[in-house]
């Protein structure tokens, strides 16, 4: 894949491609040699076709999902938040819908993360950088930037002629209002970004009553400004430079990827054409740079597949509709796989179907059912209470006044459910046990009290006659006095020293 496709853009629509500066371009005699160009500002241009409306709904509908989200309601019961989605911190849980993760369940964070990252590996060994295009969020709220940039400034050359002229009333104004609507969208960004961490209602309420957290603000202060550096001024650097995806995306593509590729057979030799004029000897290609002056990356298709390329599908647009002004037939520049590009015209390669059936998507397929599987596995078998046992160390045993030995542990009980829950203890592995629990207000083995969604911690003693082996390995058995549900752990019980 190449990276040498970016485009620099004057003064005219034309854009020319970028060269790499020599020892005696751009500097005067004598001069030390330019080693490094500064960035040049992109100007898409307005183009309108099947895959900018494609991109309009994807962006109408994630912006749509992000903002209002935080605002769902999900009935748990009367002891548990009914937000929908929410991450609360405070009380270290996680809730989305009817899935609750606790501390302990790191392993389904760590599944959803690895079940994200094969099925876009699966979904860009497919379609190419359908994500990039379409629904990552730097995507989203670039295009929402540059759309309010063109509402206040006007299409590309409008805002070029805008961004190179001198200062005025006029450049002060559309300026001026261009930025002040990008930093509401970036305040409405960060503060939806907050709600997913407090109750919305309730944070929303706080702000109208202006009894907001310091920490509160200074995160939205943070993601309002990164929000608006990465939407209105990084923009594609983000994708070129920052992402690590554009680094490593060539390793899921094959042969029969779906890329937006450029018809060099069809198009070549390029040149102007006039009205009138003969077609014979040339290529279909009039140069007229319509698909670099769209390009949000600022790249010219016709040098190849490149990494900058998103996948966005708006030069096809832009080419579609040159295509259309000229009477020749579209797809000049079109989504399509490499083997059908390079297929010489007529050959059965060149009309051949897309192969959606291959070794790798057979591979990520396969890794995909297997974590998707393991995934749901593990919340359908997941268990409504856990319990954790840890001995006491200091002492390692206690001899009474009758003879008998007493062990300490720590008994922690999560209780998983949403309702307040009574559990009773009892021990395995030892001859006439007893179990005495030491607790706030008093507790008895088989009455442990444990509210909704919440951890009950207890001190509980376990005494025993002298066991000829020591330790002995017991098991600790909890119950729910309500539904029968149990969870068992084993732990040691020392009645001698070792000698």
């Amino acid at each position: 894949m190449s990276g040498n496709g970016k485009t620099t853009q004057g003064n005219s629509d034309t854009a020319e491609p970028d060269t790499a500066p020599s020892d005696t371009t751009h500097r005067a005699a004598g001069a030390p040699p330019q080693y490094f160009v500064q960035q040049e500002r992109i100007y898409p241009k307005r183009v309108w076709g099947k895959y900018r409306k494609l991109k309009w709904v994807a962006m109408i509908v994630t912006l749509g999902i992000y903002y209002l989200t935080p605002f769902l309601r999900w009935d748990r019961g009367p002891h548990a938040p009914d937000q929908a989605v929410l991450i609360d911190l405070q009380n270290t849980r996680a809730y989305w819908f009817w899935i609750e993760i606790w501390p302990q369940e790191v392993y389904i964070i760590a599944g959803i993360l690895i079940l994200a990252a094969v099925a876009l590996f699966f979904a860009t060994s497919l379609f190419g950088r359908v994500w990039c295009g379409y629904f990552c969020p730097q995507t989203v709220w670039t295009d929402l930037f540059i759309w309010v940039e063109r509402i206040v400034q006007g299409d590309r050359n409008a805002r070029k002629k805008l961004h190179e002229a001198p200062w005025s009333f006029e450049k002060l104004w559309k300026l001026a209002l261009t930025h002040s609507i990008w930093l509401i969208i970036a305040w409405c960004t960060a503060g939806s970004f907050v709600l997913y961490f407090n109750d919305a209602p309730t944070l929303v309420h706080s702000f109208f009553t202006f009894d907001v957290s310091p920490t509160v603000l200074a995160f939205i202060a943070g993601l309002t400004f990164s929000t608006y550096l990465m939407a209105g001024f990084a923009r594609e650097q983000v994708c070129t430079y920052m992402c690590p995806y554009a680094r490593f995306q060539s390793a899921m593509f094959d042969r029969d990827t779906l890329i937006i590729g450029y018809d060099e057979q069809r198009g070549e030799p390029r040149g102007k054409h006039k009205k009138g004029e003969s077609w014979d000897g040339r290529g279909d290609c009039i140069d007229c740079t319509a698909c670099v002056q769209v390009c949000p990356m600022g790249i010219d298709i016709r040098n190849g597949l490149q990494m900058e390329c998103i996948a966005c599908g708006l030069c096809v647009d832009a080419c579609n509709d040159v295509m259309d002004k000229v009477g020749l037939p579209q797809g000049l520049i079109r989504y399509d796989t490499i083997n059908r590009i390079e297929a010489a015209p007529g050959t059965p390669e060149k009309e051949a179907p897309f192969q959606f059936i291959r070794p790798r998507t057979i591979y990520y397929a396969v890794i995909l059912a297997i974590v998707g599987g393991t995934m749901l596995g593990a919340l359908i078998l997941r268990k409504p209470l856990e319990l954790h046992v840890l001995r006491d160390r200091t002492p390692l045993f206690v001899q009474l006044s009758s003879g008998d030995i007493r062990n300490g542990y720590v008994v922690k009980i999560l209780n998983k459910t949403h309702q307040h829950r009574t559990y009773a203890l009892s021990v395995e592995g030892l001859e006439n046990p007893s179990i005495e629990v030491k607790a706030a207000g008093g507790a008895e083995s088989g009455s442990l009290y444990v509210p909704a969604d919440s951890v009950g911690t207890y001190h509980v003693f376990v005494s025993a006659p002298v066991v000829p082996d020591a330790p002995r390995s017991i098991s600790l058995i909890l119950t729910d006095s309500h539904t029968g549900a149990s969870d068992k752990t084993s732990s040691t019980f020392i009645s001698r020293r070792e000698q």
